[in-house]
C-alpha cells in the first residue's frame, strides 16, 4: 500500500508517518507540506492512499481530493482534521473516511482496515463487473442494478442528490460551476459556494463508485460533464417508444396503451427542484397530447366508455384541461348523461376560478348554455 501525507503542519505531519509505520508494513512514499507539490507527485507516481489535511493553504482539503480523483478516480482519500467528531460526521459515510487529530493508533487501524477492504475487492474481476442498471425518473428516483429490485439511491446530501440529477438532466453537456453554485447555493459567498459544489462533487463520486462504469462525471475547464454509458432511462424509453408508434391506430392501438401505462408520475415528482419545471411540463404535455389522441380514437370508434376514461386520466393529471372537460361534456351529452355534463362544466368553473381567476373560454359557455336550451335543463 503506497501512501502520501499532505499536511501543512509538519509536527503533525511527522507524528502520522510515525503512527502509520507503528501500525503496518506501509510505503510511505512521500509527505509534503506543500499541497502543490504533494498534488503533483500523487498525479506523477502510483499511490493508493493520500492522507490530507482539510485546512490546508489557498486549497480547502475536499477541493484538492476532488481534483485527484478527477484524474485518479481509484485513489482512496482520508482526511485529516481537527474538527470534533459532531462536525465532521458527514464525512463518515460509505467510502469517505476521515481521522482526528491527533490522530489515534486504534482510529487509525480501522481506516487502513477499510482501504485495505476496498483494495482487495477491486482485485476481483466479479465484484467489478458492470451490471445491467435501469433508472426510474418518473415521480421519483429509483435504480435497479444487477437484477435487483428497483432501490433508491442512498445519497449523503439532498445537495448532493440535487446536484446529481442536475447534471443527469444535461448529461452530455459541459455545465459551469459558475451556473451550479448560483443554482443551488445562492445565498452563499463564493469562497464558501465552491467550497460546497467541490464536497458535493466529491460525494457523487463515492456514491457513483459502484457504478463507475455507467457513469462518469468529468471535471472540464470551467465545469463539469456526466455522461452515462448503458442506463436505460424511463422516461427516455418512454418518449422515444411513444414516438414510434403514434399516430394512433388499430395497429398501434394496444403498445401505445401499455407505453402510457409506463407514465407513473410526472418527471422528478417527488422533488421540489424549480429547474426541474420546464423538463416536467415538457413530458407531460406529450404524454397530455397522447392521451387525447387515444381519447379521439375511441370516440371515433364510438367506445365512449374508454374515450371517458382517457379524458378522465387528463383530467386528474390537469384539472384544469378545458379541452378534456369539453370533451367530456359532449359524450356525456351524446349518451345523455344530463348530470354529468353539469358537473362537468361546474367542476371546470369551479378549477379555472381557483386556479387561474378565470371563466370557462367563451365557447365553451356558450356550448353549455346552448345545450341547456336545446334540452330545457
Amino acid at each position: 500500500m503506497k501512501v502520501v501525507l499532505i499536511d501543512d503542519e509538519l509536527l503533525a505531519l511527522t507524528y502520522l508517518e510515525h503512527q502509520l509505520r507503528n501500525i503496518a508494513d506501509i510505503d510511505i512514499a512521500g509527505k509534503f507540506v506543500d499541497p502543490g507539490k504533494g498534488t503533483a507527485f500523487i498525479l506523477d507516481h502510483d499511490v493508493d492512499v493520500a492522507f490530507l489535511d482539510i485546512h490546508l493553504p489557498e486549497v480547502n482539503g475536499v477541493e484538492l481530493a476532488e481534483r485527484l480523483l478527477e484524474r485518479k478516480p481509484k485513489l482512496n482519500i482520508v482526511f485529516c482534521t481537527a474538527y470534533d467528531e459532531y462536525a465532521i460526521k458527514a464525512f463518515e459515510l460509505n467510502a469517505l473516511d476521515y481521522v482526528m487529530k491527533p490522530v489515534g493508533k486504534e482510529r487509525l487501524t480501522i481506516t487502513l482496515k477499510r482501504i485495505q477492504d476496498r483494495l482487495g475487492g477491486g482485485a476481483n474481476p466479479a465484484a467489478s463487473a458492470t451490471p445491467a442498471l435501469r433508472m426510474k425518473l418518473f415521480q421519483q428516483v429509483l435504480i435497479e442494478a444487477d437484477g435487483k429490485p428497483f432501490a433508491p439511491v442512498r445519497w449523503r446530501t439532498a445537495k448532493a442528490q440535487e446536484l446529481f440529477l442536475y447534471l443527469l438532466q444535461h448529461r452530455g453537456q459541459l455545465v459551469r460551476k459558475s451556473a451550479l453554485v448560483e443554482l443551488l447555493w445562492p445565498e452563499y459567498e463564493p469562497n464558501k459556494a465552491f467550497s460546497q459544489l467541490y464536497t458535493a462533487v466529491y460525494h457523487i463520486r463515492k456514491t457513483l463508485e459502484p457504478m463507475s462504469t455507467r457513469f462518469q462525471l468529468s471535471n472540464a475547464t470551467e465545469g463539469y460533464i456526466l455522461d452515462v454509458d448503458h442506463v436505460r432511462l424511463d422516461v427516455e424509453e418512454w418518449e422515444q417508444r411513444l414516438q414510434s408508434l403514434l399516430p394512433v391506430d388499430d395497429r398501434t392501438i394496444e403498445e401505445i396503451e401499455q407505453v402510457m401505462a409506463a407514465y407513473t408520475g410526472d418527471y422528478l415528482q417527488d422533488y421540489e427542484y424549480v429547474w426541474a419545471e420546464s423538463e416536467r411540463f415538457r413530458l407531460k404535455l406529450l404524454w397530455i397530447r397522447a392521451m387525447t389522441e387515444l381519447a379521439e380514437w375511441y370516440t371515433s370508434c364510438r367506445n365512449y366508455p374508454k374515450a371517458i376514461e382517457k379524458y378522465f386520466e387528463i383530467c386528474s393529471r390537469q384539472p384544469s384541461a378545458e379541452e378534456a372537460r369539453f370533451a367530456l361534456m359532449k359524450l356525456y351529452a351524446a349518451t345523455n348523461n344530463h348530470v354529468s355534463v353539469h358537473r362537468q362544466y361546474r367542476e371546470l368553473t369551479t378549477v379555472l376560478l381557483e386556479e387561474v381567476s378565470e371563466s370557462p373560454s367563451p365557447y365553451i359557455t356558450e356550448w353549455y348554455l346552448q345545450w341547456k336550451l336545446e334540452n330545457k335543463e
